[in-house]
């Protein structure tokens, strides 16, 4: 777990300022006061009016998969479509989560525990569920999705950090998180975005094939059977 970034207590440091002065605005104050009264209003401004870069989903235009994705992938697109439009997700972004999760093996078991097309921890399951049933590994993985995407405020790319190391992430600073997350949003925010623009091929995936893929494709493949 990261450690905690220490706590400033700034309404105590706020009194110390206010004892060592008379308690009140002196005339050697007021014209610092103002200045950083005028800088703090028109800072306000540019905050406010420049302009940032997210990743919010847009309304839902596709019912069907991006064709970058991988054989393997493409493999389950008319379920991933079913299964987006049952959880109200972009069915490209629920084809980036089972890229990188699993590349399309409905039997993959990570080292940490995880299962299945989307490499669902044992806690997500109820007692009755099989965890490898394509359907039910669908169903929570993308229920977990969908709260994290809901946490993140629409923010496709912090929906992927909480969908990886947990949604506690979503509200913590990017350095805290652990560098398979920031690895995770690393390829997997750009390959979602080529698959909503239709870049094909995927740089990005091709580059996350490359260095982290290649075998667990590779095993994929050969599980569902493909040529």
């Amino acid at each position: 777990m990261p450690r905690a970034r220490p706590v400033i207590n700034y309404s105590q440091t706020a009194v110390d300022l206010q004892e060592q002065g008379s308690g009140c605005l002196s005339g050697f104050m007021i014209v610092p006061f103002v200045v950083i009264f005028i800088s703090a209003i028109l800072g306000t401004i540019a905050w406010k009016t420049t302009p940032t870069i997210s990743m919010e989903i847009p309304p839902i235009a596709s019912t069907g998969i991006s064709p970058i994705f991988r054989i393997e992938v493409q493999y389950w697109a008319d379920s991933i479509s079913k299964w987006a439009a049952a959880s109200q997700l972009d069915p490209n972004l629920a084809a980036t989560i089972m890229q990188i999760e699993s590349c399309g093996d409905p039997r993959a078991t990570s080292s940490a525990g995880a299962m299945g097309l989307f490499q669902v921890m044992p806690f997500h399951f109820y007692a009755m569920d099989d965890p490898y049933n394509p359907g039910t590994n669908a169903e929570r993985g993308l229920a977990y999705l969908t709260k994290s995407l809901a946490t993140s405020g629409g923010n496709a790319r912090l929906a992927m950090a909480g969908y990886n190391g947990g949604i506690g992430v979503i509200n913590r600073s990017e350095w805290t998180w652990s560098a398979q997350t920031k690895r995770y949003v690393q390829y997997g925010a750009p390959i979602y975005e080529d698959a909503r623009n239709g870049i094909n091929p995927s740089p990005a995936l091709q580059e996350w094939y490359e260095k982290y893929g290649a075998s667990l494709c590779r095993q994929a493949h050969q599980r569902l059977g493909l040529p």
